[in-house]
């Protein structure tokens, strides 16, 4: 597969500008007659149907859109250069509206269209409820950032979810990551936390968090929830303001982290913000100066690389606007899953066959280790299923979020 990142990386220096998803793609609400895909009825020896599914709109949709793209631009540059064993990959998007029961809808729609593999689902939430239905079908599935650890394991029955991975690291490690950070990089003694109550990520990422804070001796002084929807965090934050924080910890998603770090200063709170990779994209929800010297870990960083520099140009020349982190572990996850079906196809296998998913899941889990990615050397995965790999912290310049180092 590294020649095909090869050719891929050439290739888009001459390939036009496509819509991200395309005349073979479908987008759209799962249960309405008009997203529907037509019925295919060619043999799946002449395409490899995957499925990327996730939230395309609404609030959540800097999230999708990116793991969309990001995906698709791969798998572009594959067909391009020809394919998988003279095989097009055929993609069959669509979106899930950040709804659960919308989220199952869409992978069992797609499963009815013949789907060999999925890339997604993109928030934990909707992931979890679609491993529901993938686990028991053995269907390869990949996410680029759902971070639940409960993605790919059960912890009450010991089960781990062995068709699905990710290319993403997962909640305790980010909470685990940015208590190390604020105790060695920031010199934190105190610390305070607010964040979204019923929200898998949000409180998975927290938890980790105070459990290494007390590890390091760093002091939780405050702990605030709030709910989903809420925009006026006021009364938390006068609460947190009398406390005197060194660090406000927000493992929240952007929106909320961009309103919660503006009136945090309007409450005259000057303590540094820090936040795990749902952070990611907050210069446009909040000023350059109320975001001055927030920091985050993150699963991308633009530009580390000559790869990561191609990939960027390459990005930025199909869809007119920068990649996020999503995007970037979404061209990782279609690396991956591409390279799976590559091994699957020289197997002689049929196409969607059992064998054929067994084989492909056995090659993620085993031969992803070589290959030339964006925001890992490789994949190894450890026994959940998870990626060893490192974080980038990112910083916010002058409005700008800019990378620090890799920790």
């Amino acid at each position: 597969m590294k020649k095909f990142l090869s050719i891929a990386l050439i290739l888009v220096l001459i390939i036009g500008c496509f819509a991200a998803c395309g005349d073979k793609n479908t987008t759209g609400d799962p249960d309405s007659e008009e997203s529907k895909p037509p019925v295919d009825d060619t043999a799946s020896d002449e395409t490899i149907k995957v499925a990327i599914i996730g939230c395309h709109t609404g609030q959540n949709a800097q999230y999708g859109l990116g793991v969309l793209n990001g995906a698709q631009l791969y798998i572009d540059q594959i067909n391009a250069s020809g394919g998988i064993n003279g095989k097009q990959i055929k993609v069959i998007a669509y979106d899930n509206k950040s709804d659960n029961q919308e989220a199952i809808n869409a992978f069992n729609r797609a499963v009815d269209e013949g789907i060999t593999a999925l890339i997604g689902d993109v928030i934990s939430a909707n992931t979890i409820a679609v491993v529901g239905e993938a686990y028991p079908l053995n269907m390869p599935m990949i996410t680029p950032s759902a971070t639940a650890a409960a993605v790919t394991y059960d912890d009450e029955t010991d089960t781990v979810y062995s068709n699905v991975f990710r290319t993403c690291f997962i909640d305790p490690f980010q909470g685990e990551k940015m208590a190390n950070y604020a105790n060695e990089k920031l010199g934190a003694k105190t610390a305070a936390i607010i964040y979204e109550t019923g929200n898998d990520y949000a409180v998975g990422v927290k938890d980790a968090f105070i459990e290494t804070c007390k590890k390091l001796g760093i002091e939780i002084v405050d702990e605030e929830g709030y709910a989903t929807g809420d925009v006026d965090f006021m009364s938390q934050l006068t609460t947190i303001n009398s406390k005197n924080p060194d660090v406000v910890f927000c493992p929240n998603y952007y929106q909320d982290n961009g309103l919660i770090i503006t009136q945090a200063r309007k409450a005259g709170i000057k303590a540094t913000f820090i936040g795990s990779d749902g952070m990611n994209g907050v210069k446009g929800y909040a000023s350059a100066a109320d975001l001055e010297g927030t920091v985050y870990c993150s699963g991308y960083a633009p530009g580390v690389t000559e790869a990561v520099k191609a990939f960027d140009e390459a990005y930025a020349a199909k869809f007119k606007t920068e990649p996020n982190m999503f995007a970037a572990t979404a061209y990782d996850a279609a690396m991956v899953l591409c390279n799976a079906l590559q091994i699957a196809e020289e197997a002689g296998l049929k196409t969607g066959s059992d064998e054929y998913k067994q084989a492909v899941i056995d090659a993620i889990r085993d031969k992803s280790a070589d290959l030339e990615c964006i925001t890992s050397s490789g994949y190894t995965f450890d026994e959940r299923n998870n990626p060893v790999k490192n974080a980038f912290i990112m910083k916010l310049v002058g409005g700008d979020e800019v990378y620090v180092e890799t920790y």
